[in-house]
């Protein structure tokens, strides 16, 4: 994944001599000898004018410098020949390369060896900055497993994950990291899944509960039947997300490498006006004079501090929010997250825990005979309200009819139908009932709770009333995000619109919208969207939530538990599955913009003062060398600083 990531910096900015320098065997020992050879240069500058050494002259003089400027600058000036090749005449390396090269040519030895030495030593810093940003995504890496011990011809065989198949058994050993995603057969075990969502609590999963690839065996030797193949596993998902979402470019990004395209030319021209357009207005005009005024002006003018800053200040971004469990696919969500206004949220799964428990039975027939035809239909069904029913008929001990289901089909925010024995069985909710004109008691309505409707040849039999539990942080998370500055929070749920206006008012939700279909969530969306001043972020888990995803400024996906479409979709997963996450996302997007317009400020008024110093006469070299390389190591340690943020 770093060569990824070094080859799109490298593409995008022009730096392709960090690749270089990182391997040499010790990139920091050329700019200390260089430094080293510099300063003793400087001293016999000093001591020469009131000793008069013999042999420190002009040429000793070029030779000292020559060296200290060859061990810095001759990655820089062939690096500068290639762009020349291939046609990109206006780069920072040719900026450097005219600016030290002229510093020579005037007799400004120890000004054009400094110029390149602080750009080596900017650039080093640099890749050190872009180095320690990686860490947190390379860290993921880490976590992929290399072996899986799989069961094949009656014994425990060692293999790579790679070829493990669905439905085989693996054994997953005490401190051993699950090599793929699967369901576990062992009675229970905890596990540590920090790698996946950045909680440092360990997680108790109990059998027939899903264990994710990454996770770490924690307790005792369990054995796993595997759901995935490894390609498709979550370690590999979430691996594959944060590899691409260096190559999405935020809106700042696009336009500082737009700007140094046409940047840089200018500054060239300008530069060249300056050394030759005095000649008709100056009296007593000198070329030396008026061209180090010109190389000076060159060496502040070099966009490095932008063009560095602004993608690791970004990168840092990505970097803090998967250490928090948060995995933005690229840097334009994370710009667009800083300037959200609305949080749209669906209610299962994302603000409860979608766990739903089977609490009333009222059927007109048999129990058993109502929960028979019931977990038939059911079984069928995705949905977490209908494992529900299909785990308390399973604890009853009800099997399923084992004649086979006709014309079954699943009615999108309805429910189920088929025919089992000739008749027509309808399970669902109360709207499927009103579509098939079954007749039911108004009061059935009044019930607050989830209820789950059957009926056989269109006679109401019976329903089951269903709870689903708040998630622990769902009333900090809406107070979180309205201490955040965010405006309005709106609850959209496909569930009853009494149990949706109750969670909303529990919660402090400004707005709820219960009783929705799918395309009923997409037209509330688009709804609200007409307000143009609205930057929208909608937060789903389920397959019917994509669309709604698709179609927010930024989707953001609950991945711990949420669908695989669901993740597809969104611009943001939260892995934790935990709601209080989305105000952390939120606020590290609007740091990583604060910190990104704070470089672009210090850069543009601290070049902006030295160029007007420097074309009045007023700066030196060394003043244009703190306006460039001295203002990218300022810019750069304050893109890292997001990296030690706590949120």
């Amino acid at each position: 994944m770093a060569n990824v990531i070094e080859h799109t910096h490298s593409e995008e900015h022009d730096h392709d001599h960090s690749q270089e320098s990182s391997s040499e065997k010790n990139p920091y020992l050329s700019p200390i000898i260089s430094l080293a050879l510099l300063l003793l240069g400087i001293g016999l500058d000093f001591f020469d004018k009131t000793q008069n050494f013999t042999f420190w002259n002009e040429i000793t003089r070029i030779i000292l410098y020559g060296i200290a400027f060859l061990l810095v600058g001759w990655n820089v000036l062939k690096m500068a020949f290639q762009s020349l090749i291939k046609g990109q005449v206006f780069t920072e390396f040719l900026l450097m390369s005219i600016a030290t090269l002229g510093a020579f040519y005037i007799g400004e030895y120890p000004e054009g060896v400094a110029v390149m030495l602080f750009y080596a030593i900017g650039e080093l810093f640099q890749e050190a900055a872009v180095n320690r940003a990686k860490l947190n995504i390379k860290a993921l890496l880490d976590v992929r497993p290399n072996i899986a011990s799989v069961f094949r011809e009656n014994s425990w065989q060692i293999i790579k994950p790679e070829t493990v198949q669905i439905g085989e058994k693996i054994l997953v050993k005490v401190g051993e990291k699950v090599p793929l995603d699967g369901i576990i057969l062992s009675e229970n075990s905890s596990f540590n899944t920090s790698a996946l969502t950045g909680e440092s609590k360990p997680k108790s999963i109990k059998k027939g509960e899903h264990v994710l690839a990454g996770m770490i065996n924690l307790e005792k030797i369990i054995e796993v039947e595997v759901t995935k193949l490894f390609t498709e596993s979550s370690i590999a998902r979430i691996l594959e997300l944060v590899q691409n979402a260096t190559s999405k470019k935020a809106p700042t990004e696009l336009f500082i490498r737009k700007f140094a395209k046409i940047y840089t030319p200018i500054v060239v021209f300008l530069a060249i006006g300056l050394v030759f357009l005095p000649y008709f207005f100056v009296q007593n005009y000198m070329f030396n004079e008026w061209l180090y005024r010109a190389l000076i002006f060159l060496v502040i003018s070099c966009p490095c501090a932008l063009v560095i800053s602004i993608p690791l200040g970004y990168f840092g971004g990505i970097g803090a929010a998967s250490r928090n469990g948060i995995l933005f696919k690229g840097s334009n969500y994370l710009d667009l997250m800083s300037k959200v206004t609305a949080v749209v949220m669906d209610k299962t799964g994302t603000l409860t825990k979608g766990v739903f428990k089977v609490q009333e039975i009222k059927t007109t027939i048999d129990e058993k005979v109502f929960l028979k035809y019931l977990k038939t239909i059911e079984s069928h069904s995705t949905h977490p309200v209908a494992k529900a029913i299909v785990s308390f008929a399973d604890e009853k001990k009800i099997e399923v009819i084992s004649t086979k289901i006709e014309d079954l089909e699943e009615i999108s925010g309805h429910g189920m139908k088929g025919k089992i024995k000739e008749k027509n069985i309808l399970v669902g909710n109360l709207k499927l009932m009103k579509k098939f004109g079954v007749n039911y008691d108004v009061e059935i309505e009044n019930i607050v709770e989830t209820i789950v409707v059957m009926s056989i040849d269109n006679q109401l039999v019976g329903y089951v009333l269903i709870a689903d539990q708040l998630k622990d942080d769902a009333q900090s998370a809406i107070k979180k995000m309205r201490e955040i500055g965010i405006k309005e929070t709106i609850l959209l749920s496909g569930d009853k619109s009494s149990i949706t206006q109750k969670v909303a008012l529990m919660l402090g939700i400004s707005k709820a919208f219960g009783d929705l279909l799918p395309e009923n969530k997409v037209e509330k969306v688009l709804e609200l969207k007409r307000d143009t001043s609205r930057i929208i972020a909608f937060v789903g888990d389920g397959i019917n939530d994509a669309p709604v995803l698709a179609l927010a400024d930024v989707g953001i996906a609950m991945g711990g538990l949420g669908s695989d479409v669901a993740i597809e979709t969104a611009d943001v997963v939260i892995q934790t599955d935990q709601p209080s996450k989305i105000a952390t996302a939120i606020n590290i997007s609007k740091k990583t913009k604060q910190i990104v317009w704070q470089n672009i400020g210090l850069a543009f008024a601290v070049k902006a003062i030295v160029l007007i110093l420097g074309a009045g006469g007023l700066a030196t070299m060394w003043e244009a060398v703190f306006a460039d390389v001295g203002v990218a190591l300022l810019a750069i340690l304050n893109a890292v600083r997001i990296q030690k943020m706590v949120f």
